[in-house]
């Protein structure tokens, strides 16, 4: 078992953790403590407790001692230095003419090193001011560049609540705030109303963040239909905090906002009653949809047909009469001349529709008595030859 406290080095500063080394500590005790800046004097924060050998604090720096009266007089003298130094340095930078604010300046316990914390809008040349500064004060120099949240912790103040600012005095280390907490919230996106005193917004937003998140899913949104005591009614309004709902409740032409707990509003499910309706609806869109044009129509009467009786030629002569009956009566004289092979040249648009010759039942007898056609129309005899193999083609299917 192994004895740590807590130990802090600056007022409202991060909280480090020490190793007590056989020494009789309490909370409010001054120590001098081996850090990785070197030796330095804080103050315990957090009282004595033990951890496990095997817990990664067993690797943490001891203590030295226990702050003496001489040690607190060296550090109150450290203090001074520190006023007489933030005034030598901005003199020094206005003779240098850089564009950076000081904030503040931090000693070394042992004076060995003095260190200058500024802030600026971009990066800064200061090697001429760090050697101006080192022979003034004939030690370590060091210049350290800060954000605007720091410059507010190290100089403290009053925020817009009124109250001292968190981050002067227990906020040990800052946390990262979001424009989107304010919405959550439903807070005023106005950047001065929810901006802290370092223009940055506030810290004090994280706060309640986690049951915002947690609330939130629970609750029913805006705009959803919700059953109440009272009635059916639509959600106006949210109140995270107290946990309610505003519920606005329609009575004829009249409407009233009431407030409701979370517990006496209950979420309404979709209704699946008119689901049936629907859907016989889109079957019929289908329906409407899929019959384009008379000519696709035909087709597929024309392969139902064909798929359940292929032997009927009257039936095929029919249905090429109609498909011809949107015709003129010119172009129907000059169809009829022609033989029907010529029809399936020019198929109905859409699905291909397999056509049956309406001559394929005649005997081969009846095809050798029909008069052949005159050898002086070669595009006919042609036409006879191939309308020829068609016939053989299908009574050997047949």
């Amino acid at each position: 078992m192994a004895t740590i406290v807590g130990v802090q080095f600056q007022k409202n500063g991060k909280i480090y953790n020490f190793e007590v080394n056989n020494l009789e500590v309490k909370p409010d005790d001054y120590v001098i403590a081996d850090t990785n800046h070197g030796i330095d004097l804080g103050q315990v924060v957090v009282g004595c407790r033990h951890v496990e050998e095997t817990d990664s604090a067993v690797a943490l720096k001891k203590l030295i001692r226990i702050a003496t009266e001489k040690d607190l007089q060296n550090s109150a003298d450290n203090r001074e230095k520190e006023r007489e130094a933030f005034s030598v340095c901005q003199k020094k930078i206005a003779e240098h003419k850089l564009d950076m604010k000081l904030v503040s300046v931090e000693y070394a316990f042992d004076n060995s090193k003095a260190l200058f914390y500024f802030t600026a809008n971009g990066r800064v040349d200061f090697r001429s001011l760090v050697k101006d500064l080192a022979s003034v004060f004939k030690m370590r120099i060091e210049l350290r560049q800060i954000g605007v949240r720091d410059e507010a912790r190290m100089i403290g103040g009053l925020g817009p609540c009124g109250r001292q600012i968190c981050c002067g005095s227990f906020l040990d280390e800052f946390q990262p705030v979001s424009i989107k907490m304010a919405k959550e919230q439903n807070l005023s996106l106005n950047p001065t109303k929810i901006s802290g005193v370092c223009g940055r917004l506030m810290c004090c937003l994280k706060y309640e963040q986690d049951h915002y998140e947690q609330t939130r899913k629970i609750m029913p949104r805006i705009g959803k239909e919700v059953s109440t005591p009272d009635g059916t009614g639509t959600v106006s309004d949210l109140n995270i905090v107290k946990e309610t709902v505003f519920v606005r409740i329609t009575n004829g032409d009249s409407s009233e906002i009431k407030e409701y707990p979370l517990e006496k509003v209950e979420k309404i499910t979709v209704n699946e009653s008119h689901q049936p309706n629907e859907k016989k609806d889109n079957e019929a869109d289908r329906e409407k949809r899929s019959v384009s044009s008379p000519a696709e129509a035909d087709a597929e009467a024309d392969a139902g047909n064909d798929s359940k009786g292929k032997g009927n030629p009257t039936n095929n002569l029919n249905r090429g009469k109609k498909a011809q009956s949107s015709s003129s009566a010119q172009n129907r004289n000059q169809r009829k001349t022609e033989k029907p092979e010529s029809v399936k040249k020019n198929p109905a648009l859409g699905k291909p529709v397999m056509r049956e010759n309406p001559n394929r039942n005649v005997s081969q007898q009846d095809a050798a008595s029909a008069p052949e056609m005159p050898a002086e129309k070669p595009e006919q005899a042609s036409g006879s030859n191939w309308a020829e193999a068609v016939r053989k083609a299908i009574d050997s299917i047949n």
